[in-house]
C-alpha cells in the first residue's frame, strides 16, 4: 500500500509541474504523508525531474 502512495505522489507531481505553486503544495503534503525511505527516493526523483525544469528549482528546497 505504500509503494502505491508512492507512485501515485510521483503521478500528481508530474501532472501539477506546468505551475510552480501546485506543485510546491503537493510537494509538501508528500513530504507529510510518505514514509521517510520514500521521501529519499523522491528526492533523488526530484533531482532528477527538475534537471531542464529551472523554474521548479526552488522546490528542491523544500525537501531538504
Amino acid at each position: 500500500m505504500a509503494r502505491a502512495m508512492f507512485e501515485y505522489t510521483i503521478d500528481v507531481l508530474k501532472k501539477v509541474s506546468f505551475n510552480f505553486e501546485l506543485f510546491s503544495k503537493e510537494l509538501k503534503k508528500a513530504i507529510e504523508r510518505l514514509l521517510p525511505h520514500e521521501i529519499k527516493e523522491l528526492r533523488i526523483w526530484l533531482k532528477q525531474f527538475t534537471f531542464d525544469k529551472p523554474e521548479l528549482y526552488p522546490c528542491l528546497s523544500i525537501i531538504q
